[in-house]
């Protein structure tokens, strides 16, 4: 007899059932921070628990999540060690990712950032979950520029694998010229030189930090002086490419011509014309420069730190102002930072005391207008907003002190959150007004 059968990843333990307690997210005022009604939240606690908390209430909300998993370390997950068992990290994987759909609304994507250790079988389990018809790309990123003599070929190179709810909606919003949607402020620009392109701006060619392959001299071919980059800054491009530019109009030295270079940005090019990636990111930062960001924040500097404007070219590709993006793995709080910056809702777990030591600590310096990294220039962030911090409720039922086979509801729950439990266990929303009715009724029932 000829068995059928499905093509398919499978490891052990992917078909055990794991009952996840639907638990309730409890706000700790002292360490909310800013305009407490924006929307944004800052959850610290086990990744797999929140985003059970959030399913509820956040189906089909999240235009974008961009997730930068341990690369199979462990490091972000509980009761789980260095080393382990290939199968469980993909345990662990499938189940957040399964989740992760749900949240995610009918135009949105997802954006997962692996080295060549995991991300060959977890795009299997992802085409599994989302189809392969919704696989969008695998994006290679430039993340180091250093070259290891301790390998016969230097990794120097991680992927973002995207995936959308579907596929069909964000071709064509990229076949209209959907895709990069900010709001212009297009009274900004202007074409005061009559180049055939169009109104332009002038943009800064110097970005953060110092890397020695473009740091050159430019000589201003007005007035014959030399410019090197500002301190603790480097060009945007390499001497050739900055030459090329120069050569196609692109570069100009000033209103009157007399001070350092800076580079056209055309109007035409910042409406979705012209602006679609191709899968090879070499012009974004890499993590030694997110790293040099993350030493400016931090007293001690956060281990590979994903740079600012590689999530601002993912939030460019796949959001516009408003929409609401999401981070598990939030680390050092770069995407949640970056959402900020560029006027977005963000949702961000962090499960280790970094979500303390970096997290609050870095959104709190944006909020202040204080990080002056990053992509603060580009957004022309100055500060403003805020965001609640929310811990994991413990568990609803605990074992009775006195007959430990026989479980009780925890005495540290208050009577509005254990309202709240016992709604969000049955599938039902409840909002404060109900619990002041609940609350009315019970206090008439025992007078």
């Amino acid at each position: 007899m000829q068995k059928s059968g499905k093509l398919e990843l499978t490891w052990v333990g992917k078909y055990e059932e794991k009952e996840i307690e639907p638990r309730i997210l409890v706000e700790n005022p002292g360490l909310s921070y800013g305009d407490q009604d924006t929307g944004n939240m800052l959850i610290h606690g086990d990744n797999l628990i929140a985003l059970k908390a959030l399913e509820q209430d956040y189906v089909g909300q999240v235009k974008c999540i961009y997730i930068d998993p341990p690369y199979n370390t462990g490091s972000a997950f509980e009761h789980y060690d260095d080393g382990v068992e290939h199968s469980i990290w993909l345990n662990l994987m499938y189940q957040r990712l399964g989740i992760m759909k749900n949240l995610l609304s009918s135009d949105g994507t997802i954006w997962i950032t692996l080295d060549d250790n995991e991300v060959h079988y977890l795009k299997i389990v992802c085409d599994e979950l989302w189809g392969r018809k919704n696989f969008i790309a695998d994006i290679i990123w430039n993340s180091r520029k250093s070259v290891s003599n301790d390998a016969i070929v230097s990794l120097s190179t991680n992927h973002i694998l995207v995936y959308a709810t579907d596929a069909e909606i964000i071709r064509k919003k990229a076949k209209h010229g959907e895709l990069f949607r900010d709001k212009l402020d297009e009274s900004k620009f202007s074409n005061p030189d009559n180049d055939p392109r169009g109104p332009w701006v002038a943009d800064p060619f110097d970005a953060p930090a110092v890397r020695p392959n473009l740091t050159y001299e430019i000589i201003n071919p007005n007035t014959g002086v030399a410019y090197l980059p500002p301190k603790g800054r480097h060009w945007r491009t390499e001497r050739e490419k900055y030459e090329a530019l120069l050569a196609d109009g692109r570069i100009v030295f000033g209103k009157k011509g007399d001070s350092k270079p800076q580079q056209k940005r055309f109007l035409s090019e910042c409406s979705g014309k012209g602006s679609v990636q191709t899968t090879l990111w070499e012009d974004v930062d890499t993590t030694t420069n997110a790293t040099k960001h993350s030493q400016q924040l931090f007293d001690e500097p956060f281990t590979n730190p994903k740079p600012e404007n590689l999530i601002e070219r993912v939030l460019q590709l796949a959001t516009n102002n408003g929409d609401l993006v999401l981070d598990s793995f939030l680390g050092s709080g770069t995407t949640a930072a970056v959402a900020h910056k560029m006027r977005r809702k963000w949702i961000g777990i962090e499960m280790g005391e970094q979500a303390y030591t970096f997290c609050k600590v870095r959104l709190d310096k944006v909020i202040k207008g204080r990080d002056n990294g990053g992509i603060t220039g580009s957004q022309n962030w100055q500060g403003g907003g805020g965001y609640k911090f929310y811990e994991l409720a413990p568990s609803l039922l605990v074992p009775n002190p006195k007959i430990p086979s026989v479980m009780q509801i925890n005495p540290e729950y208050t009577f509005e959150q254990l309202c709240e439990a016992i709604c969000k266990i049955e599938g039902l929303s409840i909002s404060r007004k109900t619990i002041c009715m609940v609350e009315a009724a019970k206090n008439d029932l025992f007078i």
